[in-house]
């Protein structure tokens, strides 16, 4: 996990420039270290920021999440820009990858990101100790790591993982007796099945059994079988996966056992990203196999009214990308996360933006309202919620999903605020 550390007042800049800066008088090295993209005292330059992803890799892909930036950045530019400078996205492939995910946090920095915002990896340490090195904030990361919740440069906009696999089991300890659940055998991995028995003991049940399955399978066969076995094949019996992009290959196998009448009346179960409605669709609608499904997640059902003006962006910026799917929740992490960058960029003066500004607004206690999709987000020191190993988390809420009649849907009205439960958890 990531220490508190001491963080430089200013960006840093690049070794040449800085030469040249140091050698320079000073009236010639303030005109000159002042002219980087992005940086504090030039208000005509753009804005840079960075949006990282995995993309073409045999595990998950989240290239969603760069193409929604885009998205953004065109419909800010259309509109003006940010206090009439362009706000320009910088967009990386991180490829599930240690190296690269370090190679996209040192292209930022090099390239004078203010930030860098809406971004997946399960590469933590690689990826926040440039950003920490040179002061750059991290603004609503997906979720999956522990920096993203220790790092004091990190403002994350939902509960991460913690939150889903918590939220989960208090949503399968309400219809379920015995729960196995299905999960990569990663270090990222191998935190979830405490987290889902968080919820499953809040509830009343016993922990579930844990089923390790590789997260680049082709084929979930003996996995599915060890998930049935454990979990009993009557009803009470439950099955939840949270395997990412290869969850749908592990619900085809399981759908293969069913077939073979094993396991009929097993519920089960994902947090979404694991499942969400271009799965249900692709599967078969009202006729797939996921038809009753339980599902948990950080947002409002994709249908609900609070996404319109999200949608209106996609449809009008994204000019039919089917990357940017509105259901996902890479690009719904990604719209919210640009909505706090929008909302801190407009809050300070135009020749005042840096990454030292925009952390020192977040610190500071800058607010964001973000249209109901999430409480007001803000980073105060008492905002803070009191989650062991997950200090900077600030929003614990999460939503019960169902698939009815072909379609994700809201199981119930609201949000479910996780956090005692979480609080409880990481005491023990």
């Amino acid at each position: 996990m990531t220490g508190r550390r001491r963080l430089t007042s200013r960006p840093l800049l690049p070794a040449a420039l800085a030469a040249v800066c140091a050698t320079a008088t000073a009236a010639v090295a303030f005109a000159g270290c002042t002219g980087l993209p992005g940086a504090r005292g030039d208000s005509r330059a753009p804005i840079t920021v960075m949006t990282w992803a995995p993309e073409g890799t045999r595990a998950t892909n989240m290239a969603g999440m760069p193409a929604m930036a885009g998205a953004f950045a065109r419909w800010v530019n259309a509109g003006g820009g940010i206090h009439g400078r362009e706000l320009r996205v910088l967009t990386c492939n991180e490829r599930n990858d240690t190296v690269a995910a370090a190679g996209c946090a040192q292209r930022a920095v090099r390239e004078g990101a203010v930030a860098v915002v809406g971004s997946y990896s399960q590469h933590g340490r690689s990826m926040m100790s440039p950003l920490e090195a040179s002061g750059t904030p991290f603004i609503g990361g997906y979720g999956i790591t522990g920096e993203e919740f220790s790092s004091p440069l990190s403002y994350p906009v939902n509960g991460g993982q913690a939150a889903l696999l918590a939220g989960n089991g208090r949503q399968l300890a309400g219809v379920c007796k015995r729960v196995a659940l299905v999960r990569p055998d990663t270090i990222a991995g191998d935190q979830l099945p405490a987290l889902l028995d968080a919820g499953l003991t809040a509830g009343g049940r016993p922990s579930a059994t844990d089923i390790r399955a590789p997260e680049d399978a082709t084929d979930y066969t003996r996995h599915s079988t060890a998930a049935l076995e454990s979990a009993g094949q009557d009803d009470g019996a439950c099955v939840t996966a949270a395997l990412g992009e290869r969850t749908s290959t592990f619900f085809d196998s399981f759908r293969r056992l069913r077939e073979d009448g094993t396991g009929a009346r097993v519920r089960i179960a994902a947090v979404l990203g694991s499942v969400q409605q271009s799965l249900v669709d692709r599967t078969g609608g009202a006729s797939s196999p996921l038809e009753g499904a339980y599902a948990t997640g950080w947002y409002p059902a994709a249908d609900d009214a609070r996404w319109e003006p999200m949608r209106k962006v996609i449809d009008e910026h994204a000019f039919g990308d089917n990357r940017v799917d509105p259901a996902d929740p890479g690009v719904q992490t990604t719209w919210l996360a640009y909505t706090v960058l929008r909302s801190v960029l407009l809050s300070l003066a135009a020749d005042d933006i840096g990454p030292a500004s925009v952390r020192q607004a977040l610190d500071g206690g800058h607010r964001v309202d973000t249209g109901g999709l999430t409480p007001p987000l803000r980073w105060r020191h008492h905002d803070l919620l009191a989650v062991r190993n997950y200090p900077r988390a600030v929003n614990a809420n999460v939503t019960y999903q169902v698939v009815r009649n072909g379609r994700l849907v809201a199981a119930r009205d609201g949000f479910v605020n996780v956090a005692r439960t979480l609080e409880e958890r990481t005491r023990g």
